[in-house]
């Protein structure tokens, strides 16, 4: 998981930062859509007590990730005080659809456990 603690616990996201923050969304977003693959593998092959444990761990990465969106938008105040950059969308886009796998994994997990 990477940590942001550092620099979001700040009231302001200094320019020179949001690069690194923008970087640890796509990261964490992108290590709990991960997981959450591993975790639909697992149930694929039976193995349910591994994909849940999995699940969480996704779920630990998808809510650092969470966290650190919404510190971002507190500290914006829907102000417009943060410069929004492509590269910011592409981490929110990568947070969206993560959540969005994650949601859909989790059904799918369910199904496998209800069929075996």
């Amino acid at each position: 998981m990477f940590d942001l603690d550092h620099i979001v616990a700040d009231t302001e996201v200094k320019e020179s930062d949001l690069e690194e923050v923008v970087m640890g969304l796509i990261i964490n977003s992108g290590q709990a859509r991960s997981l959450a693959y591993t975790a639909l593998k697992q149930a694929k092959q039976g193995d349910f007590v591994t994909a849940k444990a999995t699940m969480e761990q996704s779920r630990v990465a998808l809510s650092e990730a969470h966290r650190v969106q919404t510190q971002l938008i507190e500290n914006d105040e829907g102000e417009g005080k943060m410069k929004v950059s492509l590269v910011l969308v592409h981490a929110q886009d990568h947070l969206m659809t993560s959540m969005l796998a994650r949601e859909l994994v989790a059904e799918l997990i369910e199904l496998h456990e209800k069929v075996q």
